[in-house]
């Protein structure tokens, strides 16, 4: 059942709308994508983590989810703005509906607001610091305090938080309409530091001859060497570079 929710950001601007998500609270950098599919991949890209993420295409949820279309193996983004959710699941790919998977993975989702208005005010003044609430007798001066206290993504390290605990190799590549995979012969061996590296990034690699050693975040120089690769990746990843002082060092060392 839906209930009230609202967004709440560090200037005081308060945006009202209703849940499609879980019943809570979550404070983060409210951003905006201007995707018009993929929201499913942009939930799940690390790159988003601590970000609440407003989708400006106005009409969100009509092919549903799948596992195969996740980016990691969670939703990583602290919520999910959006104008309007389809009101039915159309695709041969679906498993559930959008709203059914945020509530599953405890995530809180806003719909209907202005994305518009909300987007413009970003624009403008760029990322801000934000709050969403969903549930019932909602504090909007304490949804206001809780975004003005959100600590925000400077000088904060989420590689650490993102990176994989282990090294692994990765041999998916990318997928096809056919759900096969084309066989493409192993020319390179690239260690692929993980500061946040979604799936499909991993995938493209493989698909161009690369076989593929994942590596954590932390991982030192040396033992990079160690696995004699014929190059380094290094991926993208949330939060604040500057505070990665053992990536800089294990960088530096590379080079």
């Amino acid at each position: 059942m839906r209930t009230s929710a609202l967004l709440a950001l560090e200037d005081g601007t308060v945006y009202h709308g209703e849940s499609i998500g879980a019943i809570g609270q979550s404070v983060g950098e409210v951003v905006f994508n201007t995707s018009m599919t993929g929201y499913q991949e942009i939930l799940t890209d690390p790159s988003y983590c601590r970000q609440i993420v407003t989708l400006t295409y106005p009409h969100i949820g009509n092919v549903g989810v799948n596992d195969e279309d996740e980016e990691s193996n969670n939703i990583v983004a602290s919520g999910l703005i959006i104008r309007e959710l389809s009101p039915v699941v159309s695709s041969w790919r679906s498993e559930d509906a959008l709203d059914a998977y945020l509530e599953k993975h405890n995530i809180v989702g806003l719909a209907d607001i202005d994305t518009r208005s909300l987007t413009r005010r970003l624009r403008e003044k760029g990322a801000m610091k934000g709050c969403i609430v969903a549930g019932d007798n909602i504090d909007v001066d304490a949804a206001i305090a809780a975004a003005k206290g959100f600590d925000g993504l400077k000088g904060m390290d989420l590689a650490k938080v993102v990176t994989t605990e282990e090294s692994y190799e990765w041999d998916k590549s990318c997928w096809h309409l056919s759900g096969e995979s084309k066989a493409v012969a192993e020319r390179f061996h690239v260690v692929a530091y993980d500061f946040g590296a979604k799936s499909n990034i991993l995938r493209m690699l493989v698909e161009r001859g690369c076989r593929l050693t994942v590596v954590p975040a932390q991982t030192s120089a040396e033992d990079v060497l160690a696995l004699n690769p014929d190059g380094v990746f290094l991926s993208n990843g949330p939060g604040d570079p500057e505070p990665c002082t053992y990536a800089i060092e294990a960088i530096q060392t590379l080079l």
